[in-house]
């Protein structure tokens, strides 16, 4: 688990989903869930838990898309501490992070996953992100 620019948003995998000590120690209050391809952990029920199972590539359905990152900025507003977090926590969860916290300051994505990519390891993957960047394009616009 790593932090993000953003002190409410943790990025991880899901594998740090078996270690709830680790969880409760950083006071995670919610997890986002974007990975496609592994089941659904047992999670502790004080834990608000939402699942968007995104592919890494391309292909995702824009309403999805958009639903994750107004998901984590919304929790993130509240603030509830928030694991985003996918298969390996370098691509899924950085790029929904990224854009959600970039609806909530008015940064740009690409500068918000360049601070990300100070703290944590990245491997961002281009039709993931340009769907994204058109799933969210009224949302960047108005700010919410």
């Amino acid at each position: 688990m790593e932090p993000t620019p953003d002190a409410a948003l943790w990025l991880g995998g899901t594998g740090d989903l078996l270690h709830f000590e680790r969880l409760f120690e950083h006071s995670i209050g919610a997890i986002v869930d974007l990975a496609f391809e592994e089941l659904r952990p047992s999670i502790p029920r004080d834990i608000i838990y939402c699942r968007f199972p995104l592919n890494d590539g391309g292909g995702n359905p824009y309403g999805i898309l958009r639903l994750a990152v107004e998901t984590v900025a919304a929790l993130a507003s509240v603030p509830v501490t928030t694991l985003v977090c996918c298969s390996a926590g370098m691509s899924r969860s950085p790029t929904i992070a990224a854009y959600a916290i970039a609806t909530r300051t008015g940064e740009s994505p690409e500068s918000v996953l360049l601070r990300i990519g100070e703290h944590a390891s990245l491997e961002s993957n281009q039709a993931l992100w340009n769907d994204v960047t058109q799933a969210c394009q009224a949302l960047l616009r108005s700010g919410t």
